[in-house]
């Protein structure tokens, strides 16, 4: 009794290299320096842990089969720890529009891209998992995303909740990667960022080790 201790929980993050119009991905930086940032500052509460850092392509079936491999290598991993520990996926993503970051509650089970993605495909109206059934259907993450905005916003961070991550690739990776989560027992969140031009680059990794701690905090 009282030998299981604390939960702990192991945060994979992803990001997105360039796509049509967009010559530097915010995201792509970010994953690729978040590791060595959260060592030089001052690391994860206690009983977390960041694990791998990935860059997507910003194509569907690209990021998909490389999404995949991800998701089935640290499942072999986490398949051997106990049921006290927890796997959260969290995928970040660029809206070059936008001027504040935006936590995504949801994905849609629709591809409908405005642009060929970086391997030139551009679906319309198709659904992104045919046996999931129509292309409205929507899977939610389980993750409080009202607490962690919560915790965000207390830091002083200009966030907001979203239930549109659009149709584009980000919505795609995320909507299997919670169709993955709801499968494994893993958790999924997606978040947008804004270019580097609307929030600075310091600002942006300080946010997201932000959002590390309050996803360690909330799940």
């Amino acid at each position: 009794m009282g030998s299981e201790g604390p939960k702990a929980i192991t945060i994979h993050v992803t990001g997105f290299k360039k796509f049509l119009g967009v010559s530097e991905n915010p995201t792509e930086k970010i994953a690729k320096n978040l590791k060595s940032y959260v060592e030089e500052k001052r690391g994860l509460p206690s009983g977390s842990s960041l694990g791998s850092c990935t860059v997507l392509e910003a194509a569907g079936e690209g990021a998909k089969s490389h999404l995949y491999e991800v998701l089935e290598s640290y499942t072999v991993v986490s398949g051997d720890k106990t049921s006290n520990a927890t796997v959260v996926w969290l995928h970040l993503g660029l809206n070059s529009g936008a001027t504040k970051f935006a936590i995504e509650r949801q994905a849609v089970n629709e591809a409908h891209f405005r642009c060929p993605d970086q391997l030139g495909w551009q679906p319309q109206r198709i659904p992104i998992v045919i046996e999931d059934g129509s292309i409205t259907k929507a899977k939610e993450t389980s993750c409080s995303t009202e607490s962690i905005l919560k915790l965000l916003k207390n830091k002083g961070f200009d966030v907001v909740e979203s239930d549109d991550a659009g149709r584009f690739v980000c919505n795609y990776v995320y909507y299997h990667s919670l169709r993955f989560a709801e499968q494994k027992g893993h958790k999924s969140l997606f978040v947008h960022v804004p270019l580097f031009s609307k929030i600075n680059e310091d600002t942006q990794m300080q946010f997201v080790v932000s959002l590390l701690e309050a996803i360690a905090t909330t799940c």
